[in-house]
Protein backbone atom coordinates (compact mmCIF):
# COMPACT_ATOMS: atom_id res chain seq x y z
CA UNK A 1 0.00 0.00 0.00
CA UNK A 2 2.85 2.37 0.89
CA UNK A 3 4.45 1.69 -2.51
CA UNK A 4 1.19 2.57 -4.27
CA UNK A 5 0.90 5.88 -2.43
CA UNK A 6 4.53 6.62 -3.14
CA UNK A 7 3.95 6.04 -6.86
CA UNK A 8 0.91 8.33 -6.84
CA UNK A 9 2.81 11.15 -5.11
CA UNK A 10 5.77 10.75 -7.46
CA UNK A 11 3.47 11.03 -10.50
CA UNK A 12 1.83 14.16 -9.06
CA UNK A 13 5.24 15.67 -8.46
CA UNK A 14 6.15 15.20 -12.12
CA UNK A 15 3.08 17.17 -13.19
CA UNK A 16 3.64 19.91 -10.61
CA UNK A 17 7.35 20.36 -11.28
CA UNK A 18 7.00 22.49 -14.46
CA UNK A 19 4.43 24.73 -12.77
CA UNK A 20 6.65 25.17 -9.70
CA UNK A 21 9.61 26.02 -11.89
CA UNK A 22 7.63 28.61 -13.80
CA UNK A 23 6.41 30.25 -10.60
CA UNK A 24 9.91 30.37 -9.11
CA UNK A 25 11.66 31.77 -12.16
CA UNK A 26 9.22 34.69 -12.59
CA UNK A 27 9.56 37.12 -15.49
CA UNK A 28 8.30 35.95 -18.87
CA UNK A 29 7.52 32.43 -17.65
CA UNK A 30 5.42 33.85 -14.82
CA UNK A 31 3.36 35.91 -17.25
CA UNK A 32 2.97 32.86 -19.47
CA UNK A 33 1.68 30.89 -16.48
CA UNK A 34 -0.83 33.61 -15.65
CA UNK A 35 -1.99 33.72 -19.25
CA UNK A 36 -2.40 29.94 -19.28
CA UNK A 37 -4.44 30.00 -16.08
CA UNK A 38 -6.66 32.73 -17.47
CA UNK A 39 -7.15 30.74 -20.66
CA UNK A 40 -8.13 27.64 -18.70
CA UNK A 41 -10.59 29.61 -16.58
CA UNK A 42 -12.27 31.27 -19.56
CA UNK A 43 -12.42 27.93 -21.41
CA UNK A 44 -14.08 26.34 -18.38
CA UNK A 45 -16.51 29.26 -18.18
CA UNK A 46 -17.31 28.84 -21.89
CA UNK A 47 -18.12 25.19 -21.37
CA UNK A 48 -20.35 26.00 -18.39
CA UNK A 49 -22.25 28.63 -20.37
CA UNK A 50 -22.59 26.32 -23.36
CA UNK A 51 -23.93 23.66 -21.00
CA UNK A 52 -26.74 26.10 -20.21
CA UNK A 53 -28.23 25.06 -23.56
CA UNK A 54 -28.93 21.70 -21.93
CA UNK A 55 -30.77 23.64 -19.25
CA UNK A 56 -32.81 25.49 -21.86
CA UNK A 57 -33.69 22.21 -23.58
CA UNK A 58 -34.95 20.69 -20.33
CA UNK A 59 -36.70 23.88 -19.21
CA UNK A 60 -38.50 24.54 -22.49
CA UNK A 61 -39.32 20.88 -23.10
CA UNK A 62 -40.72 20.40 -19.63
CA UNK A 63 -42.72 23.64 -19.85
CA UNK A 64 -44.42 22.69 -23.13
CA UNK A 65 -46.57 19.77 -24.23
CA UNK A 66 -45.37 16.27 -25.03
CA UNK A 67 -46.30 16.57 -28.71
CA UNK A 68 -43.66 19.30 -29.16
CA UNK A 69 -40.85 17.84 -27.03
CA UNK A 70 -38.62 16.53 -29.81
CA UNK A 71 -39.02 19.74 -31.79
CA UNK A 72 -37.99 21.89 -28.81
CA UNK A 73 -34.86 19.84 -28.19
CA UNK A 74 -33.86 19.50 -31.83
CA UNK A 75 -34.30 23.13 -32.87
CA UNK A 76 -32.15 24.23 -29.91
CA UNK A 77 -29.19 22.18 -31.12
CA UNK A 78 -29.71 23.24 -34.73
CA UNK A 79 -29.99 26.96 -33.99
CA UNK A 80 -26.92 26.95 -31.71
CA UNK A 81 -24.95 25.32 -34.51
CA UNK A 82 -26.17 27.85 -37.06
CA UNK A 83 -25.48 30.71 -34.64
CA UNK A 84 -21.86 29.57 -34.30
CA UNK A 85 -21.32 29.93 -38.04
CA UNK A 86 -23.01 33.33 -38.26
CA UNK A 87 -21.13 34.63 -35.22
CA UNK A 88 -17.83 33.49 -36.72
CA UNK A 89 -18.63 35.10 -40.08
CA UNK A 90 -20.00 38.49 -38.97
CA UNK A 91 -21.35 38.61 -35.41
CA UNK A 92 -18.05 38.81 -33.56
CA UNK A 93 -16.73 41.47 -35.93
CA UNK A 94 -19.87 43.58 -35.50
CA UNK A 95 -19.23 43.62 -31.75
CA UNK A 96 -15.45 43.91 -31.48
CA UNK A 97 -14.29 44.89 -34.97
CA UNK A 98 -11.54 47.50 -34.65
CA UNK A 99 -12.67 49.62 -37.61
CA UNK A 100 -16.08 50.47 -36.22
CA UNK A 101 -17.62 53.41 -34.44
CA UNK A 102 -19.70 54.14 -31.36
CA UNK A 103 -22.72 52.39 -32.91
CA UNK A 104 -21.27 49.23 -34.43
CA UNK A 105 -17.98 47.36 -34.88
CA UNK A 106 -16.51 46.63 -38.28
CA UNK A 107 -13.81 44.15 -39.30
CA UNK A 108 -12.68 40.72 -38.08
CA UNK A 109 -15.03 39.06 -40.56
CA UNK A 110 -14.65 35.27 -40.61
CA UNK A 111 -12.66 35.63 -37.41
CA UNK A 112 -9.25 33.95 -37.50
CA UNK A 113 -7.64 33.56 -34.06
CA UNK A 114 -3.93 33.72 -33.47
CA UNK A 115 -2.03 30.47 -32.94
CA UNK A 116 -0.17 31.58 -29.84
CA UNK A 117 0.08 34.26 -27.20
CA UNK A 118 3.80 34.25 -26.36
CA UNK A 119 6.66 36.28 -27.81
CA UNK A 120 10.08 34.92 -28.73
CA UNK A 121 11.24 35.23 -25.12
CA UNK A 122 8.32 33.17 -23.87
CA UNK A 123 6.51 36.14 -22.33
CA UNK A 124 2.73 36.44 -22.68
CA UNK A 125 1.61 39.17 -25.06
CA UNK A 126 -2.07 39.03 -24.06
CA UNK A 127 -4.09 38.26 -20.91
CA UNK A 128 -5.70 35.26 -22.65
CA UNK A 129 -5.83 33.88 -26.22
CA UNK A 130 -8.33 35.55 -28.55
CA UNK A 131 -9.74 32.15 -29.55
CA UNK A 132 -11.02 31.44 -26.04
CA UNK A 133 -12.53 34.92 -25.78
CA UNK A 134 -14.38 34.31 -29.05
CA UNK A 135 -15.80 31.05 -27.70
CA UNK A 136 -16.88 32.70 -24.46
CA UNK A 137 -18.64 35.51 -26.32
CA UNK A 138 -20.35 33.05 -28.65
CA UNK A 139 -21.81 31.17 -25.68
CA UNK A 140 -23.42 34.43 -24.57
CA UNK A 141 -25.16 35.13 -27.86
CA UNK A 142 -26.38 31.52 -27.90
CA UNK A 143 -28.01 32.07 -24.50
CA UNK A 144 -29.70 35.27 -25.66
CA UNK A 145 -31.00 33.44 -28.74
CA UNK A 146 -32.43 30.62 -26.64
CA UNK A 147 -34.23 33.17 -24.48
CA UNK A 148 -35.84 34.62 -27.60
CA UNK A 149 -37.22 31.19 -28.55
CA UNK A 150 -39.56 31.36 -25.58
CA UNK A 151 -41.80 33.69 -27.59
CA UNK A 152 -41.90 31.26 -30.54
CA UNK A 153 -42.71 28.12 -28.58
CA UNK A 154 -45.27 25.58 -29.85
CA UNK A 155 -46.42 27.56 -32.90
CA UNK A 156 -43.56 28.84 -35.08
CA UNK A 157 -42.31 27.21 -38.28
CA UNK A 158 -38.90 25.55 -38.19
CA UNK A 159 -37.83 27.72 -41.14
CA UNK A 160 -38.47 30.85 -39.04
CA UNK A 161 -36.11 29.58 -36.36
CA UNK A 162 -33.38 29.26 -38.99
CA UNK A 163 -33.98 32.66 -40.58
CA UNK A 164 -34.33 34.55 -37.31
CA UNK A 165 -31.15 32.94 -35.97
CA UNK A 166 -29.20 34.56 -38.80
CA UNK A 167 -30.91 37.93 -38.31
CA UNK A 168 -30.58 37.93 -34.52
CA UNK A 169 -26.90 36.98 -34.47
CA UNK A 170 -26.02 39.40 -37.30
CA UNK A 171 -28.24 42.45 -36.73
CA UNK A 172 -29.73 42.54 -33.23
CA UNK A 173 -27.48 41.14 -30.52
CA UNK A 174 -24.13 42.51 -31.85
CA UNK A 175 -25.36 46.11 -31.84
CA UNK A 176 -26.31 46.10 -28.17
CA UNK A 177 -23.23 44.11 -27.16
CA UNK A 178 -21.05 46.63 -29.01
CA UNK A 179 -22.71 49.59 -27.31
CA UNK A 180 -22.02 48.23 -23.82
CA UNK A 181 -19.05 45.83 -24.00
CA UNK A 182 -16.85 47.11 -26.83
CA UNK A 183 -14.30 49.80 -25.98
CA UNK A 184 -15.69 51.85 -28.89
CA UNK A 185 -19.33 51.56 -27.81
CA UNK A 186 -21.15 54.71 -26.71
CA UNK A 187 -22.23 53.13 -23.40
CA UNK A 188 -18.89 51.46 -22.63
CA UNK A 189 -17.41 52.67 -19.36
CA UNK A 190 -20.68 54.29 -18.33
CA UNK A 191 -23.43 51.68 -18.17
CA UNK A 192 -22.79 48.91 -15.65
CA UNK A 193 -23.78 45.49 -16.99
CA UNK A 194 -21.10 43.09 -15.82
CA UNK A 195 -22.38 39.85 -17.36
CA UNK A 196 -25.42 40.86 -19.39
CA UNK A 197 -28.76 41.53 -17.68
CA UNK A 198 -29.33 43.93 -20.57
CA UNK A 199 -27.01 42.63 -23.29
CA UNK A 200 -28.05 38.99 -23.06
CA UNK A 201 -31.30 38.69 -21.14
CA UNK A 202 -33.27 41.81 -22.03
CA UNK A 203 -32.23 41.53 -25.68
CA UNK A 204 -33.51 37.97 -25.88
CA UNK A 205 -36.70 38.86 -23.99
CA UNK A 206 -37.49 41.80 -26.30
CA UNK A 207 -37.12 39.52 -29.32
CA UNK A 208 -39.42 37.03 -27.58
CA UNK A 209 -42.00 39.79 -27.00
CA UNK A 210 -41.94 40.77 -30.68
CA UNK A 211 -42.40 37.13 -31.69
CA UNK A 212 -45.28 36.35 -29.36
CA UNK A 213 -47.15 39.51 -30.39
CA UNK A 214 -46.87 38.66 -34.09
CA UNK A 215 -47.50 34.93 -33.69
CA UNK A 216 -50.55 35.48 -31.44
CA UNK A 217 -51.56 33.08 -28.62
CA UNK A 218 -51.58 29.32 -28.98
CA UNK A 219 -54.83 27.60 -29.89
CA UNK A 220 -56.96 27.20 -26.78
CA UNK A 221 -54.97 29.59 -24.57
CA UNK A 222 -57.69 32.25 -24.28
CA UNK A 223 -61.47 32.12 -24.30
CA UNK A 224 -63.71 34.60 -26.11
CA UNK A 225 -64.30 36.52 -22.89
CA UNK A 226 -60.54 37.03 -22.49
CA UNK A 227 -60.07 34.54 -19.66
CA UNK A 228 -57.01 32.35 -19.84
CA UNK A 229 -56.78 28.58 -19.85
CA UNK A 230 -53.79 26.89 -18.28
CA UNK A 231 -51.70 24.99 -20.85
CA UNK A 232 -49.50 22.97 -18.56
CA UNK A 233 -46.06 21.69 -19.46
CA UNK A 234 -45.76 17.94 -19.60
CA UNK A 235 -42.90 17.40 -17.14
CA UNK A 236 -42.11 19.59 -14.12
CA UNK A 237 -39.16 17.37 -13.23
CA UNK A 238 -37.57 18.25 -16.58
CA UNK A 239 -38.26 21.93 -15.89
CA UNK A 240 -36.66 21.76 -12.44
CA UNK A 241 -33.62 19.92 -13.80
CA UNK A 242 -33.33 22.56 -16.52
CA UNK A 243 -33.31 25.30 -13.88
CA UNK A 244 -30.58 23.49 -11.94
CA UNK A 245 -28.43 23.12 -15.07
CA UNK A 246 -28.89 26.82 -15.79
CA UNK A 247 -28.00 27.67 -12.20
CA UNK A 248 -24.73 25.73 -12.42
CA UNK A 249 -23.93 27.15 -15.85
CA UNK A 250 -24.54 30.66 -14.56
CA UNK A 251 -21.35 30.54 -12.51
CA UNK A 252 -19.51 30.39 -15.82
CA UNK A 253 -21.75 33.18 -17.05
CA UNK A 254 -21.17 35.61 -14.16
CA UNK A 255 -17.92 34.55 -12.54
CA UNK A 256 -16.42 33.76 -15.95
CA UNK A 257 -16.98 37.37 -17.02
CA UNK A 258 -13.92 38.30 -14.95
CA UNK A 259 -12.02 36.60 -17.85
CA UNK A 260 -9.13 35.88 -15.53
CA UNK A 261 -8.11 34.33 -12.24
CA UNK A 262 -6.13 37.35 -11.03
CA UNK A 263 -6.79 38.08 -7.39
CA UNK A 264 -9.62 35.57 -7.16
CA UNK A 265 -12.35 38.16 -7.67
CA UNK A 266 -14.32 35.59 -9.66
CA UNK A 267 -15.12 33.88 -6.36
CA UNK A 268 -16.73 37.05 -5.01
CA UNK A 269 -18.84 37.32 -8.15
CA UNK A 270 -19.94 33.70 -7.73
CA UNK A 271 -20.78 34.39 -4.09
CA UNK A 272 -23.13 37.31 -4.80
CA UNK A 273 -24.70 35.27 -7.60
CA UNK A 274 -25.49 32.44 -5.19
CA UNK A 275 -27.02 34.75 -2.57
CA UNK A 276 -29.30 36.50 -5.07
CA UNK A 277 -30.43 33.23 -6.62
CA UNK A 278 -31.39 31.75 -3.29
CA UNK A 279 -33.30 34.92 -2.43
CA UNK A 280 -35.21 34.77 -5.72
CA UNK A 281 -36.24 31.18 -5.09
CA UNK A 282 -37.44 31.88 -1.55
CA UNK A 283 -39.30 35.13 -2.27
CA UNK A 284 -41.11 33.74 -5.32
CA UNK A 285 -42.29 30.68 -3.41
CA UNK A 286 -43.67 32.66 -0.49
CA UNK A 287 -45.17 35.32 -2.76
CA UNK A 288 -47.05 32.74 -4.83
CA UNK A 289 -48.11 31.04 -1.61
CA UNK A 290 -49.57 34.26 -0.25
CA UNK A 291 -51.22 35.26 -3.54
CA UNK A 292 -52.75 31.93 -4.59
CA UNK A 293 -52.72 29.88 -1.40
CA UNK A 294 -50.37 27.35 -3.02
CA UNK A 295 -46.60 27.19 -3.29
CA UNK A 296 -46.59 26.93 -7.08
CA UNK A 297 -43.62 24.97 -8.43
CA UNK A 298 -43.45 26.75 -11.80
CA UNK A 299 -43.44 30.15 -10.12
CA UNK A 300 -40.70 29.10 -7.72
CA UNK A 301 -38.53 27.86 -10.59
CA UNK A 302 -39.08 31.11 -12.47
CA UNK A 303 -38.24 33.11 -9.34
CA UNK A 304 -34.97 31.23 -9.06
CA UNK A 305 -34.10 32.16 -12.63
CA UNK A 306 -35.23 35.74 -12.03
CA UNK A 307 -32.74 36.01 -9.17
CA UNK A 308 -30.00 34.82 -11.51
CA UNK A 309 -31.00 37.24 -14.25
CA UNK A 310 -31.26 40.22 -11.91
CA UNK A 311 -27.85 39.72 -10.28
CA UNK A 312 -26.13 39.23 -13.64
CA UNK A 313 -25.64 42.97 -14.19
CA UNK A 314 -24.59 43.78 -10.64
CA UNK A 315 -22.80 40.65 -9.36
CA UNK A 316 -19.42 42.44 -9.40
CA UNK A 317 -20.67 45.81 -8.16
CA UNK A 318 -22.70 45.11 -5.03
CA UNK A 319 -22.21 43.89 -1.48
CA UNK A 320 -23.78 40.62 -0.28
CA UNK A 321 -26.70 42.29 1.51
CA UNK A 322 -27.58 44.15 -1.70
CA UNK A 323 -27.40 40.90 -3.69
CA UNK A 324 -29.95 39.48 -1.24
CA UNK A 325 -32.29 42.45 -1.78
CA UNK A 326 -31.90 42.29 -5.56
CA UNK A 327 -32.82 38.60 -5.60
CA UNK A 328 -35.74 39.03 -3.20
CA UNK A 329 -37.28 41.78 -5.30
CA UNK A 330 -36.71 39.82 -8.53
CA UNK A 331 -38.60 36.85 -7.08
CA UNK A 332 -41.55 39.07 -6.15
CA UNK A 333 -41.56 40.86 -9.51
CA UNK A 334 -41.67 37.63 -11.49
CA UNK A 335 -44.89 36.56 -9.74
CA UNK A 336 -46.65 39.81 -10.57
CA UNK A 337 -45.34 40.02 -14.12
CA UNK A 338 -46.41 36.46 -14.96
CA UNK A 339 -49.96 37.37 -13.98
CA UNK A 340 -49.78 40.71 -15.77
CA UNK A 341 -48.75 39.26 -19.14
CA UNK A 342 -51.47 36.62 -18.93
CA UNK A 343 -54.11 39.29 -18.29
CA UNK A 344 -52.78 41.26 -21.28
CA UNK A 345 -53.35 38.12 -23.38
CA UNK A 346 -49.67 37.81 -24.20
CA UNK A 347 -49.01 34.07 -24.47
CA UNK A 348 -45.52 33.45 -23.11
CA UNK A 349 -45.19 29.67 -22.63
CA UNK A 350 -41.70 29.75 -21.10
CA UNK A 351 -42.23 33.02 -19.16
CA UNK A 352 -39.26 34.59 -20.92
CA UNK A 353 -40.77 38.07 -20.65
CA UNK A 354 -41.06 37.86 -16.88
CA UNK A 355 -37.87 35.97 -16.09
CA UNK A 356 -35.49 37.61 -18.56
CA UNK A 357 -37.30 40.84 -19.43
CA UNK A 358 -38.73 42.23 -16.20
CA UNK A 359 -35.96 40.76 -14.03
CA UNK A 360 -33.36 41.94 -16.56
CA UNK A 361 -34.65 45.51 -16.33
CA UNK A 362 -34.73 45.40 -12.53
CA UNK A 363 -31.24 43.90 -12.37
CA UNK A 364 -29.85 46.63 -14.61
CA UNK A 365 -31.51 49.44 -12.68
CA UNK A 366 -30.38 47.99 -9.34
CA UNK A 367 -26.79 48.97 -10.12
CA UNK A 368 -27.87 52.59 -10.04
CA UNK A 369 -29.01 52.04 -6.46
CA UNK A 370 -26.60 49.52 -4.93
CA UNK A 371 -23.25 49.83 -6.79
CA UNK A 372 -20.65 50.12 -4.03
CA UNK A 373 -17.87 52.72 -4.30
CA UNK A 374 -14.77 50.52 -3.96
CA UNK A 375 -16.14 47.90 -6.37
CA UNK A 376 -16.97 50.59 -8.92
CA UNK A 377 -13.42 51.91 -8.63
CA UNK A 378 -12.02 48.39 -9.04
CA UNK A 379 -13.99 47.82 -12.23
CA UNK A 380 -13.56 51.39 -13.51
CA UNK A 381 -17.05 51.51 -15.00
CA UNK A 382 -19.63 54.13 -14.16
CA UNK A 383 -20.23 55.69 -10.75
CA UNK A 384 -21.43 54.53 -7.33
CA UNK A 385 -25.14 53.95 -6.89
CA UNK A 386 -27.71 56.09 -5.14
CA UNK A 387 -26.95 54.68 -1.68
CA UNK A 388 -23.20 55.29 -1.93
CA UNK A 389 -22.70 58.36 -4.13
CA UNK A 390 -21.33 61.43 -2.34
CA UNK A 391 -22.26 63.68 -5.25
CA UNK A 392 -24.75 63.33 -8.11
CA UNK A 393 -26.58 60.45 -6.37
CA UNK A 394 -28.87 59.78 -9.32
CA UNK A 395 -26.17 59.92 -12.02
CA UNK A 396 -25.62 56.15 -12.36
CA UNK A 397 -29.31 55.36 -12.01
CA UNK A 398 -30.01 57.71 -14.92
CA UNK A 399 -27.36 56.01 -17.07
CA UNK A 400 -28.80 52.61 -16.21
CA UNK A 401 -32.30 53.82 -17.04
CA UNK A 402 -31.69 55.35 -20.45
CA UNK A 403 -29.26 52.55 -21.32
CA UNK A 404 -31.76 49.78 -20.63
CA UNK A 405 -34.59 51.74 -22.27
CA UNK A 406 -32.73 52.39 -25.53
CA UNK A 407 -31.24 48.89 -25.72
CA UNK A 408 -34.63 47.30 -25.08
CA UNK A 409 -36.29 49.57 -27.62
CA UNK A 410 -33.71 48.72 -30.28
CA UNK A 411 -34.00 44.97 -29.68
CA UNK A 412 -37.81 45.03 -29.75
CA UNK A 413 -38.29 47.33 -32.75
CA UNK A 414 -35.70 45.62 -34.97
CA UNK A 415 -36.98 42.15 -34.00
CA UNK A 416 -40.57 43.20 -34.66
CA UNK A 417 -39.79 44.73 -38.06
CA UNK A 418 -37.74 41.74 -39.22
CA UNK A 419 -40.34 39.24 -38.03
CA UNK A 420 -43.16 41.30 -39.56
CA UNK A 421 -41.38 41.15 -42.93
CA UNK A 422 -40.95 37.39 -42.57
CA UNK A 423 -44.61 37.06 -41.65
CA UNK A 424 -45.67 38.90 -44.81
CA UNK A 425 -43.28 36.99 -47.07
CA UNK A 426 -43.41 33.38 -45.86
CA UNK A 427 -45.53 33.36 -42.69
CA UNK A 428 -44.40 32.75 -39.12
CA UNK A 429 -46.85 30.19 -37.84
CA UNK A 430 -47.64 26.60 -38.67
CA UNK A 431 -51.18 25.78 -39.78
CA UNK A 432 -53.93 25.11 -37.26
CA UNK A 433 -53.86 21.41 -38.11
CA UNK A 434 -50.09 21.22 -37.66
CA UNK A 435 -50.29 23.00 -34.31
CA UNK A 436 -52.97 20.63 -33.06
CA UNK A 437 -51.10 17.45 -33.98
CA UNK A 438 -47.84 18.93 -32.68
CA UNK A 439 -44.61 20.17 -34.17
CA UNK A 440 -42.81 16.88 -33.60
CA UNK A 441 -44.92 15.16 -36.23
CA UNK A 442 -45.73 18.10 -38.51
CA UNK A 443 -42.19 19.52 -38.76
CA UNK A 444 -40.02 16.44 -38.17
CA UNK A 445 -42.13 13.41 -39.01
CA UNK A 446 -41.71 11.68 -35.67
CA UNK A 447 -42.74 12.19 -32.08
CA UNK A 448 -40.22 12.88 -29.33
CA UNK A 449 -42.08 10.24 -27.29
CA UNK A 450 -43.19 7.77 -30.00
CA UNK A 451 -44.39 5.08 -27.58
CA UNK A 452 -46.29 7.50 -25.35
CA UNK A 453 -48.03 9.10 -28.35
CA UNK A 454 -49.38 5.81 -29.70
CA UNK A 455 -53.15 5.65 -29.64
Amino acid sequence: MAKKFGLIFATMALFLLPVTALAQEGGPTSSALNMGLNALWVMLAFMLVLLMQGGFIMLETGSTRMKNAGHVAGKTIFTVGLAAIVFWAVGYGLIFGADGNAFIGLGNWFFSPSFGALDAAGEATVAYPDAVFFLFQFAFVAVSLSIAWGGFAERAKLSIYALFTVLFVALIYPVIAHWIWSADGWLFGHKQDFAGSTVVHLTGACAALAATLLLRPRIGKYNKDGSANAILGHNQVFTALGVLLLWVGWFGFNAGSTVGVGDGFFAYVAFTTMIATGAGAVSSLFTSWMVSGKADITTTLNGTLAGLVAITASCAYVEPWAALVIGLIAGILVVGSMRMFEKLRIDDPIYALSVHGVAGIWGTLSNGIFAETSLVEKLATGKPGLLYATSEPFAQLWVQFYGVALCGLYAFVVSYVLLWILKKVIGLRVTEEQEIIGLDLSEHGAYGYPEAMKK
